[in-house]
């Protein structure tokens, strides 16, 4: 069974629809691109698998199972890292692991092991004990996601994770994606760099006006769309009628 199934969710805000009945599957290993312009229903369907927003109808199913609001049983096995930077600037990055770690159950031992991993895998071991709001951008960034995979989630919501970062540190948070892929992590992912989503995801899914209108590879949805010349920026522009980064 796929590790997260969305079914026919929906969700108005005083009378406004947000999702219109979307569905969708995340695959095992898989990089899945979210792409929408802004106001698509991206945010509230995230909100709406972490339970954080109670759908009208429909249901999300992580690995089989219901997860309704409220259920932190199920949704223990997912991650997010929002595009807010969520850190303790006038902590040291050590102690925002410790305290990140602790909110998601860990203590003594696996604590320990996990902050260890976190910090090699972030590249920011020469860096723990620096204060936060010292780091540069990519390396907040960094930490941000570092500290959204403290429990080892097996799907992981990534919002927008390299929005103002320089191009070194794009690349390492790339090389942090494909690790997190070849360990057995799932990911949804949402940009609004396309060049982001042709290199990193296996499909992609583009949502407007709280509906998935398009959805599968970047060349399956290329071929859909021959009109569009061949260009995926090209195509998202033909189906929303809006550019991806307004």
């Amino acid at each position: 069974m796929p590790p997260l199934e969305i079914q026919a969710l929906t969700k108005s805000f005083a009378g406004r629809p947000a999702l219109s009945g979307i569905s969708l599957d995340l695959r095992e290993r898989e990089v899945l691109g979210l792409l929408g312009p802004n106001g698509a229903g991206k945010s509230t369907l995230v909100r709406a698998i972490m339970g954080r927003v109670r759908p009208d109808g429909g249901e999300v199913r992580i690995f089989g199972k219901p997860a309704a609001a409220g259920d932190s049983t199920a949704r223990a096995e997912v991650g997010v890292v929002p595009q807010e930077i969520a850190l303790y600037p006038l902590m040291n990055v050590r102690e925002n692991l410790l305290v990140f770690g602790r909110y998601y159950g860990l203590r003594g031992e696996e604590l320990g092991k996990a902050i260890a991993n976190a910090l090699l895998w972030s590249a920011l071991a020469d860096r723990e004990k620096d204060q936060v709001k010292t780091l540069s951008g990519g390396m907040k960034r960094r930490l941000n996601m570092a500290a959204g995979v403290l429990h080892r989630p097996r799907i992981l919501l990534l919002d927008e994770p390299t929005v103002g970062v320089d191009p070194q540190s794009r690349e390492r948070i790339y090389e942090m994606i494909e690790s997190l892929r070849k360990e057995g992590v799932s990911l949804i992912y949402t940009t609004h760099y396309m060049e982001e989503a042709e290199r990193l995801c296996d499909r992609i899914a583009v949502v407007d006006h709280g509906k998935v209108i398009a959805q599968g590879t970047k060349d399956e949805i290329k071929r859909l769309h021959p009109e569009a010349n061949a260009s995926l920026e090209m195509v998202f522009l033909h189906l929303t009628g809006r550019e991806l980064r307004e």
